[in-house]
């Protein structure tokens, strides 16, 4: 249904007229109540000349008003588009050079405020946009980190599309194409390969099975050659295993320039202990912080616990409400403990809960009860032995 508009008031002539005739025996009227108390004819003339003049001019004078104002308002109307125009018009924030054809202005490389025509105008203003840049970088930062991520760093099982599970023992890493399957698709590949006596084989790439460690290495070494990033993080904890932690801290850092969640992770746990590389706090948390956009849970949820030290409990609640969201049990036990003591309500509690239950869900299958239960009674089997 359509908003009414308000309608314009009308000033018709004849209201004027009245205005006028109404001031006319108003005076009048003060003019014979005038004579008859001080019984004087010549005075109330004199009266009623001097109020009818001053009501018509109190008249004439608020109707110019009321023009003067409709006129305002047509100039303003007049100008909105011109207004408009000149508003999308961008300028230099140091010299006011406005962008045209033949020249392109640059914004600051560091926030979205303002632009500049030159290196040397950015430099020179420099002192006056520092404060109010550093604060927006903050908020775009704080916009791209705190976002949800649409799945963990594990990603989805190739053969099932199902969510990987958070936990490592229920999925295997093929060194052949280095790809991660659930222990659900491992198990029903298995039992294709034994009913069809077939050759034991990768279920993705159906290359044949690396028989011993080192084949395997030697498989993880070929797909790092080629920047592989997951293979690069298998090599760098073979070199760990070592003791070999200077190459491997070289091979989590090139995983981690190629965007490697994992290898993020691995690199802030390193320079909090000071494996292999010096110890840094900054480095740690810039870690930290790209591992948990990749989708990182445990890195999120520890990032949380960083925050809570430093005193910014709502920034750790966040943290833990989207790791808890991904599945991360650490930190559904931290918002637990948050409720508990009363930092979080229990609508937030109630929300995070229900999305953890939901990430934990997803990863569930018929195929992967069934491994489980495989792997129950093998462990159950090893315990007997």
């Amino acid at each position: 249904m359509a908003k009414r508009t308000p309608k314009e008031k009308t000033v018709r002539p004849e209201m004027f007229v009245r205005k006028k005739e109404y001031a006319l025996l108003v005076a009048l009227f003060y003019a014979v109540v005038k004579a008859w108390l001080y019984d004087n004819y010549v005075v109330a003339l004199y009266t009623c000349f001097w109020g009818t003049l001053i009501g018509y001019l109190a008249m004439i004078l608020l109707k110019s008003l009321q023009w003067r104002q409709s006129v305002n308002n047509v100039d303003k109307n007049k100008m909105s588009a011109d207004g408009l125009e000149a508003a999308n018009i961008i300028c230099c924030a140091s010299c006011g050079i406005a962008e045209l054809n033949d020249n392109t202005l640059k914004e600051c490389p560091t926030c979205d405020l303002v632009r500049y025509c030159s290196d040397k105008c950015q430099r020179e203003h420099r002192r006056h946009h520092k404060a109010a840049c550093k604060e927006r970088a903050a908020e775009l930062w704080d916009e791209i980190l705190f976002k949800q991520p649409e799945s963990s760093h594990e990603g989805d099982c190739p053969i099932c599309c199902l969510p990987l599970s958070l936990d490592n023992e229920k999925s295997a890493v093929f060194s052949c194409c280095v790809t991660t399957i659930c222990h659900g698709c491992v198990l029903a590949n298995r039992a294709r390969e034994k009913q069809n006596k077939l050759q034991h084989a990768c279920p993705f790439c159906r290359r044949p099975m690396a028989k011993t460690e080192k084949d395997s290495e030697t498989n993880y070494i070929k797909r790092a050659a080629v920047n592989d990033p997951r293979a690069l993080v298998q090599v760098g904890i073979n070199h760990n295993n070592r003791g070999d932690h200077q190459s491997a801290a070289e091979h989590f850092a090139k995983a981690a320039e190629l965007g490697d969640a994992e290898a993020h992770h691995m690199l802030s746990v390193w320079y909090r202990n000071g494996i292999g590389v010096e110890k840094d706090e900054k480095k740690e948390v810039y870690h930290l912080e790209q591992a948990a956009i990749g989708g990182h849970p445990q890195a999120r949820c520890h990032l949380g616990c960083v925050e809570e030290g430093n005193g910014r409990i709502d920034r750790a609640v966040k943290h833990w409400i989207i790791a808890a969201n991904l599945g991360d049990d650490d930190s559904i036990e931290a918002l637990k403990n948050c409720y508990a003591h009363e930092v979080v309500s229990k609508e937030n509690y109630a929300s995070a809960l229900r999305a953890y239950q939901a990430a934990i869900n997803a990863t569930k299958s018929p195929q992967r009860e069934a491994a489980d239960k495989a792997e129950e009674a093998r462990k159950l089997c090893r315990c007997n032995a």
